[in-house]
């Protein structure tokens, strides 16, 4: 994949950060999301939009936040939003540690 078509990877960096799941849906009981994704900018995990709740998109667009990384072993892609983009690093910024 290319990232020569993201303007935004300034925000993809390194986040120090274990997950339990879904911070909107762990608050507020549900398990059911389907993958998460974690905000390049501020670390918020959200589901993806295959799980009902799409927290993460939803965290896009209360926020602007362009850059999501995918949270699950094997996931090394990334999605901006702005520029409608999914791409990879040749270096990973995020290595996150799986429970």
């Amino acid at each position: 994949m290319t990232t020569s078509s993201c303007t935004h990877l300034s925000y993809a960096k390194s986040l120090d950060n274990s997950f339990s799941g879904c911070e909107e849906c762990v608050a507020s009981g549900r398990l059911d999301w389907v993958r998460l994704w974690v905000c390049q900018e501020c670390g918020h995990v959200g589901c993806s939009d295959l799980s009902p709740g799409k927290h993460a998109t939803d965290h896009f667009y209360r926020t602007g936040h362009p850059v999501v990384r995918a949270y699950a072993p094997g996931d090394d892609w990334y999605w901006c939003y702005v520029d409608e983009l999914f791409f990879e690093l040749e270096e990973t910024p995020l290595s996150p540690t799986h429970p």
